[in-house]
């Protein structure tokens, strides 16, 4: 439920393989200009997913991070699936926290006032997950979208509220890594828990599509350890939960 295909430069051998292996994606871009040609690219493969994004780590400063708000705003606006969007006000990032701020509740402003049937959203919150549940809940989004937190960090009272506010999570084997991450997996709805690989893990080189494949596999052998609960029930769940909500 989401990783950046669209930048993997083998990206048709990995779709096409992925296709082979069962393997479903949502691919989540880290700009407007990304999500149009991953939108081209991917258009004939049945089991990839493409998401409208603005990557918090590409939000410029001043008169230019405004005009990439006001565009990924646009294009929010008129797609179902978006992502990757967020904040990082980490330390190497916490630099362009006031157009990042901007940038985000500007595209959750724009999905809140063109509501659109089946929408999803894919969020980036690092050391920002406060931040970006008080824009979600002043827009009133997760009441129509599903707002899906990829890799989820945040501390137990930003989980609660996560929780209560009806947002879901998206977890990887680096999640699962550590003792909260466990956690928070164990303690999540099934019903709004899904898997991702956030691969590859470094942008622009190829990456094979078997191990998409192992990956996933690796992080439900965790989580049916972590929920004490079969594996084969447990994927059945989750397939069924995530395909309902990418529409395949």
């Amino acid at each position: 439920m989401h990783c950046h295909l669209d930048r993997m430069t083998n990206a048709d051998k990995v779709a096409e393989r992925a296709l082979e292996l069962d393997v479903a994606v949502l691919c989540t871009t880290v700009g407007p200009d990304d999500a149009q040609g991953a939108q081209a690219t991917f258009a004939s493969y049945p089991n990839v997913r493409v998401a409208a994004g603005l990557h918090p780590w590409w939000v410029a400063d001043g008169a230019k991070g405004e005009r990439q708000g006001a565009r990924a705003a646009e294009m929010a606006a008129s797609w179902n699936l978006v992502g990757e969007v967020g904040l990082d006000l980490s330390p190497a990032h916490a630099g362009t926290r006031n157009a990042q701020l901007s940038a985000f509740d500007r595209i959750v402003s724009a999905c809140a006032g063109h509501p659109r049937e089946g929408r999803v959203l894919s969020i980036h919150a690092v050391h920002a997950a406060s931040e970006a549940l008080d824009i979600l809940e002043r827009h009133r989004l997760p009441g129509n979208a599903t707002c899906i937190f990829h890799w989820f960090s945040g501390t137990s009272a930003d989980f609660d509220r996560l929780r209560r506010l009806g947002c879901h999570i998206s977890v990887s084997e680096r999640m699962l890594a550590s003792k909260r991450g466990r956690e928070y997996a164990r303690q999540m709805p099934l019903d709004r828990l899904h898997l991702e690989t956030d691969a590859p893990p470094r942008l622009d080189e190829a990456y094979p599509a078997e191990e998409l494949e192992r990956s996933l596999s690796r992080s439900l052998d965790a989580l049916a350890r972590i929920r004490g609960t079969k594996r084969e029930e447990l994927a059945a769940h989750i397939a069924q939960t995530s395909s309902r909500l990418l529409s395949m």
